[in-house]
């Protein structure tokens, strides 16, 4: 294993640009919120959303005026907080000034994240013109309606797991993943809404009248038909199941809005007779997981208003006027049902659904509004987890003031805690890795930091150099012997498209033995594990790592979303930023000529991107493609800018790059330096290389880069 390697891009030689930033210092308001839903022998907790007449939150509600029941038995109230929603209703987008790059998103602490939301998008079932639709409204969402402080993870159920479905308030990720919102053919939704009517041709009229209760032609089509359909409709349970099972672990009361053109919950076999539908069973458990997880699903029909009599692409030749009529009826039936099944979804879990409306925007912002509620506590009695007396728990609320109006969670089945039984690891090593690998969340038994990175050289054009930090001082070292200690890890790490399929992966095995010295070091600083995956196209993709202690048993994950540019296309590209940090007094021995060579660790730096106060970071990065003119020389300027809570806090020059010491004009070394003062406040900060080629075309004038680092005390 090669814990230290050497990045093919790392250049530390000449200084081209040094800023002192002298930063305001401010501090960043932390929140918090409780933990929405507990369930166990002891406590039942719940959320309960009280609107006005008009749709307004009530957020005044005494104890004297909420009741609940548990299976028709009053309850005694132990508690009551009212949680308000921290979404502003006036807020506006700030807008951009069209003639910078577009500045990069901070990554969010989880005390500055204020909700997550799930959008969930039933690529299995979605219509052409429902996709269309559903493509738009959430657009419009991140152009419009996102605001600090949210994360959102935008899934397809017809996707791969790594289908850019990480919880982020990275706009690069979600725009990537709503261009992947798309019809599925292979899907259960046609162009439109219905299917238009064909014309039937007359049978043969010897043949015998079929009996009651006789398989016919037109009976096994539509049993195959609802077959396929229900089988669609299990997997779109089983992607919202996923989420909801990851989305348990985070804190408060989390929201799922589900885009789908419904689903059946009853078949009408051969015979003509009435079933139900294979997705029962699964859908009582999804609601009674999402109950269990705090998570409230929200259904949108993105058809919108829909005519479901007869239209231009309907056939009525073959038809009689009965026949004509029940296929019409038909057709309306199974609006209303499948729009009942998202309404039962979302009842059922404390939300609501959005139907019969051609303004999906105005939906999800009826959603994101609905974010207030009030938490409520009770003590169960001893029955209520007694598989023998009861199969499910009924909860009923009542408010008592008038033109008040609640919703809340339906029940729960009585098993104690089943949802975060449900959650545990898999009991084997191959499972806990795959868990922690493909769940959106990071499982943090052992402390990662992954850190990605672009790059170009004569044997990959296109490659992506992933450095993991492992804390470990999370692993257990045994004895070994000779005073010796080791650790036995595994590792599982992938890359993943944006159509969410595999593109590289690699699983090893590792035992590292230490001396007591470098255990001693091990454990105080960790080490860095690095993997290369070569690029075959440019493009978003989704790099993930899950470690596991074979002898602790702890697993840690992380994941990182790059975007893969495609030096081959003769435009300006740069790679990804090499960091390194430096006390004063070696940056002075690093730029003294005179002066022996400066030990340095940029792999370990570039893996954690921490920097102390009064500390010099240095950073490396190369350009590719630059225009050279006759002489065969580039004229390029390179500019600095470093962002601190979303805020520009130093905007550099344009600095005339020099092409001293450069031996390739098509792939340029530039380093930098920023001197990090003792007034700067701690905290998360992104810097941003911002190239220019005087010598392109306008359009293709501009690349940047940036990275995140963090400055501690």
């Amino acid at each position: 294993m090669k814990t230290f390697p050497v990045i093919a891009f790392v250049f530390i030689f000449a200084l081209s640009a040094m800023s002192q930033i002298n930063l305001p210092i401010s501090t960043p308001t932390p929140t918090s919120d409780a933990d929405v839903v507990k369930i166990s022998t002891n406590l039942i907790r719940i959320d309960v959303t009280v609107t006005d007449s008009k749709g307004r939150a009530v957020s005044d509600l005494g104890l004297n005026e909420i009741e609940i029941y548990e299976n028709g038995e009053k309850q005694k109230i132990t508690g009551l907080s009212y949680i308000s929603s921290p979404r502003s209703v006036d807020y506006k987008p700030k807008p951009a000034d069209p003639t910078l790059p577009v500045p990069p998103v901070s990554l969010l602490r989880p005390e500055q994240i204020r909700r997550s939301v799930a959008f969930v998008v039933d690529d299995l079932s979605l219509s052409f013109q429902s996709a269309y639709q559903t493509r738009r409204a959430l657009k419009k969402f991140v152009d419009e309606q996102m605001q600090d402080g949210e994360i959102i993870a935008i899934i397809r159920t017809g996707a791969g797991i790594g289908a850019l479905q990480q919880f982020t308030a990275d706009k690069r990720i979600l725009y990537a993943a709503i261009e992947k919102v798309q019809w599925n053919p292979l899907g259960s939704g046609g162009i439109t809404a219905f299917a238009p009517l064909e014309a039937k041709f007359p049978t043969d009229p010897d043949a015998p009248e079929p009996e009651p209760g006789e398989r016919t032609i037109e009976g096994i089509e539509r049993e195959l038909r609802d077959f396929r359909e229900g089988y669609f409709a299990t997997g779109t349970l089983g992607a919202l199941d996923y989420m909801i099972r990851g989305m348990s672990e985070l804190p408060g009361r989390k929201s799922v809005i589900l885009f789908s053109d419904g689903f059946a919950t009853v078949n009408v076999n051969a015979q003509g007779g009435i079933e139900g539908s294979s997705i029962l069973d699964p859908l009582k458990r999804l609601i009674d997981r999402a109950n269990r997880s705090s998570v409230v699903v929200y259904a949108m029909d993105p058809r919108g208003l829909v005519y479901p009599g007869l239209t231009a692409a309907d056939s009525t030749t073959g038809r009689t006027r009965e026949e004509l009529e029940q296929d019409l009826t038909d057709r309306n039936n199974k609006l209303i049902e499948s729009q009942q099944t998202l309404k039962y979804i979302s009842e059922e879990t404390g939300g609501f659904a959005v139907i019969n409306t051609n303004d999906l925007s105005s939906g999800v912002r009826r959603v994101l509004d609905d974010q207030s509620y009030y938490l409520i506590a009770y003590e169960p009695d001893s029955e209520t987890f007694n598989p023998a007396e009861r199969k499910f728990n009924k909860l009923e609320v009542k408010v008592l003031r008038s033109g008040a109006n609640v919703r809340y969670r339906s029940g729960f089945f009585n098993v104690v805690d089943r949802g975060r039984q449900a959650m545990e690891p898999l009991t084997t090593a191959a499972g806990q890795l795959e868990y922690a690998l493909v769940s959106p969340f990071a499982v943090s038994g052992i402390n990662l930091r992954l850190n990605a990175l672009f790059g170009s050289d004569a044997k990959n054009p296109m490659y992506v150099r992933s450095l993991l930090h492992v804390s470990a001082k999370d692993l257990k070292f045994t004895d070994a012997g000779n005073g010796l200690k080791k650790v036995v890890f595994d590792v599982l790490a992938m890359s993943f498209g944006d159509n969410g399929q595999v593109v590289d992966q690699l699983s090893k095995n590792y035992t590292l033995t230490a001396t007591p010295d470098a255990y001693a070091k091990l454990t105080k600083e960790g080490f860095v594990y690095d993997f290369l995956f070569p690029v075959k196209q440019a493009g978003a993709y989704q790099y993930r790592v899950a470690i596991r202690d074979s002898q602790g048993g702890q697993v840690g994950s992380a994941s990182q979303f790059i975007e893969v540019p495609n030096p081959k296309n003769n435009r300006l590209t740069v790679s990804s930023i090499v960091l390194e940090t430096l006390t004063p007094e070696k940056w002075r021995q690093a730029i003294d000529v005179n002066a022996p060579r400066v030990n340095t660790d940029p792999i370990t730096d570039t893996a954690l991107r921490l920097v102390s106060l009064n500390s010099v970071l240095r950073y490396g990065f190369e350009v590719y493609n630059a225009r050279l003119d006759s002489a065969k020389r580039p004229q390029i300027e390179t500019k600095i800018r470093v962002f601190h809570d979303g805020k520009l806090v130093l905007d550099g020059k344009q600095i005339p790059f020099d092409l001293a010491g450069q031996t390739d004009m098509l792939r340029l070394k530039m380093t930098g330096a920023i001197s990090i003062g003792e007034k700067m406040l701690p905290g998360d900060y992104i810097l941003q290389i911002i190239v220019t080629d005087k010598f392109a075309k306008s359009k293709h004038r501009i690349a940047t880069q940036f990275v995140q680092f963090e400055v501690v005390k």
